[in-house]
């Protein structure tokens, strides 16, 4: 039984600073494996720096759980790398909410949060698919909520531990099945990198408030994750088109209109808001949305974004080349991206 339990809100900079360091260490294996949606080897790369910007914003943080995570997750969403850093942000931003006010973590308040998560986490996509970190993040709130269930709301250390050991072991399973539930992945016989990412993350989580080593044999068997394996995406067809990525303050009517075009010239749309103002009228509040598509040519999807309002932080990313590791922004590759960048200026 663990004898060290720490899960205030230093055990949550401990986290991600844990998922900081694994998620750096991982991320070139990640990256290659990493071809769905789109073959181009950065999910790991996406991941660390997503992550990295929650660790950095916490640096000076209050000592309420749920407002860490919320500073940590706003951080994240502005500056969110690719779909699976996208999703990490929601999935910290929607874990914070039920957190707020609370100065420890609980097996009943894991289970809310990751409940919360995956359910903002599935919503967020236009066209949310199985078999990826989606996948693993709800089979891991489903178990720790088995096991707040078996406890019967029980909110000591040991239902905490029992909880995240479970939420790990779910979450290991699920990624074992997303090479089955997804024809690409089956195809190449390697498992879903966003959800390796994920289970990571979740492990860090368990690692850090139990006290415990990082499980150094967690993703033993995992296929395509040893070392001696090949970056499986350098050897499929190039990836036509860019990724575009934003954040700009919408109405819930512009925001819905704007997800309905999107969808018609792209796709992998994901639209998550970043913060907002509970208790205003929706129709009055314009709110702050994070949003990302692929698209084949970003000049439809730029001029879309612009005639509802003025974006910041706009990158336009060629998906057919993956990102610099070493890079803290995405590099803008077409002009309508430097001109966005003149513009910001």
């Amino acid at each position: 039984m663990q004898t060290k339990i720490a899960a205030n809100a230093q055990a949550m900079k401990r986290w991600l600073g844990k998922a900081e360091t694994t998620l750096g260490n991982h991320s070139d294996r990640l990256n290659a494996i990493n071809i769905f949606p789109v073959a181009d080897g950065d999910t790991g790369t996406n991941l660390y720096l997503t992550v990295r910007a929650a660790k950095l914003a916490v640096e000076e943080a209050p000592n309420d759980v749920g407002a860490l995570l919320a500073q940590a997750g706003q951080a994240a969403m502005e500056q969110a790398r690719g779909n699976s850093g996208t999703l990490f942000a929601v999935f910290l931003c929607a874990a914070a909410e039920p957190l707020v006010g609370k100065q420890r973590l609980s097996a009943p308040l894991l289970a809310t949060a990751l409940n919360r998560a995956q359910i903002r986490a599935w919503s967020a996509l236009s066209e949310p698919v199985p078999g990826t970190m989606l996948s693993v993040l709800e089979a891991a709130a489903i178990a720790a909520g088995a096991v707040d269930s078996a406890q019967n709301g029980d909110d000591s250390n040991h239902s905490l531990a029992q909880a995240l050991d479970a939420t790990v072991g779910a979450a290991f399973e699920a990624v074992v099945r997303t090479e089955d539930q997804l024809a690409p992945l089956h195809e190449a016989h390697v498992v879903d990198a966003g959800g390796v990412g994920m289970l990571l993350i979740l492990d860090c989580l368990r690692s850090a408030v139990l006290g415990e080593e990082i499980g150094e044999d967690l993703l033993d068997g995992l296929h395509g994750y040893r070392l001696q394996d090949p970056h499986i995406h350098t050897d499929m067809p190039d990836d036509d088109g860019v990724e575009v990525m934003c954040t700009i303050s919408l109405s819930p009517l512009d925001a819905a209109m704007l997800r309905q075009r999107l969808d018609e010239i792209g796709d992998s749309v994901i639209m998550s808001q970043v913060g907002g103002q509970p208790g205003e009228e929706p129709d009055e509040q314009s709110y702050r949305w994070r949003v990302h598509v692929h698209v084949p040519d970003a000049g439809p999807a730029v001029a879309l974004i612009r005639s509802l309002g003025e974006p910041a932080d706009i990158s336009v990313s060629q998906l057919a080349l993956p990102r610099d590791p070493a890079a803290l922004d995405p590099v803008a590759l077409d002009s309508v991206a430097m001109d966005q960048q003149r513009h910001d200026a």
